[in-house]
């Protein structure tokens, strides 16, 4: 059986450092996972934080989050629209009682456009995501209820490495990132943000790194 584990590391919260670690087992064609964070050991062993799910990937999801008894549920579908595939995706949180729909549709191996739409408001965005030579990937998005841009451009390098670069026109939030995706030497992601509109930049860092091995 195969297992991993994700580790998480962040400094954005408002009261301090945040840790948070991801186990995961494959139970044939489903996945197990729990989460827990450090408020799961800060007082001692307790439910705070963890969270459960049960996934069939590219089917559906379901979180069970324990201290709030909370669950929230996903499910995916494909379906193909004039011979391009459209990804569809439903999203309903119990607890707040929200619902999101996502839609991508795949026009080539270098075009696709995306929609998410939250039931019941006007929080819409659409995206346009460009491939060019295979190796660079330029996003601009448009958020109806903001009224605003956001863009993101990442490249591919040294094979298995990408950089990515964003930017929120509305919060005037840039983005760094650096993530790999290798199945000899791991996964992690590193990412800095920093919000340009505040008096004191204080640069958000997020460190994340997933293992896999056999159990």
């Amino acid at each position: 059986m195969k297992a991993s584990l994700k580790g998480r590391y962040e400094t954005e919260k408002s009261n301090g450092p945040a840790a948070l670690a991801t186990l995961g087992f494959n139970a044939g064609d489903v996945k197990l996972r729990a989460s827990l964070t450090d408020a799961t050991f800060v007082n001692g062993p307790s439910v705070n934080g963890l969270v459960l799910a049960v996934e069939k990937p590219g089917f559906f999801l379901v979180d069970y989050n324990v201290p709030k008894k909370d669950f929230r549920f996903q499910f995916m579908n494909t379906v193909r629209v004039a011979e391009k595939p459209l990804k569809l995706t439903y999203i309903h949180s119990r607890g707040d009682n929200r619902t999101i729909l996502d839609g991508t549709l795949v026009f080539d191996s270098a075009n696709k456009v995306s929609a998410n739409h939250a039931l019941g408001s006007r929080n819409c965005k659409l995206k346009y995501s460009y491939l060019h030579g295979g190796v660079t990937t330029f996003e601009p998005c448009y958020d109806l209820a903001k009224n605003s841009w956001d863009f993101a451009v990442a490249r591919k390098v040294y094979g298995e490495d990408v950089l990515r670069a964003s930017y929120q026109t509305s919060s005037q939030v840039l983005g760094l990132e650096w993530s790999r995706n290798s199945k000899q030497l791991g996964s992690f992601k590193i990412l800095a943000s920093i919000n340009l509109a505040e008096e004191k930049k204080v640069p958000k860092l997020i460190a994340e790194s997933t293992w896999t091995f056999e159990v």
